[in-house]
């Protein structure tokens, strides 16, 4: 059982930027591939980004790729998604999900994730 807690959230102008984190409670996220989704108002969840904590692989939607990264941090058992250039469409429910890691590559882990927090406010205003 992992439980995920988001912060960081906020409103920011665009072309701002904000980082977002995500503290997970499991006594190691070895085995784990974290990720980031958001979702809009009147539209559905989708992925933004995720990482493998064990080698540091990442991915991203297209529509992020160069404005946001994501990394972790081990000793605190953390994940963040540094948010930049960010835009008025970026504006959503940012989500920190977890699911068991089976070595697929990382483009695979777009879905099908076991674990979520509650979500964090992002406005970014034009």
């Amino acid at each position: 059982q992992v439980q995920l807690v988001e912060s960081g959230g906020g409103l920011v102008q665009a072309g701002g930027s904000l980082r977002l984190s995500c503290a997970a409670s499991a006594r190691t996220l070895s085995n784990y591939v974290m990720g980031w989704f958001r979702q809009a108002p009147g539209k559905e969840r989708e992925f933004v980004a995720a990482i493998r904590w064990s080698d540091f692989s990442t991915s991203y939607t297209d529509s992020v790729k160069g404005r946001f990264t994501i990394s972790r941090d081990n000793a605190k058992n953390t994940v963040y998604l540094q948010m930049n250039s960010l835009k008025p469409e970026d504006t959503a429910v940012y989500y920190c999900a977890a699911q068991i890691d089976t070595y697929l590559s990382i483009d695979y882990y777009r879905h099908d994730y076991a674990y979520w927090g509650q979500g964090t406010q992002v406005t970014v205003s034009s």
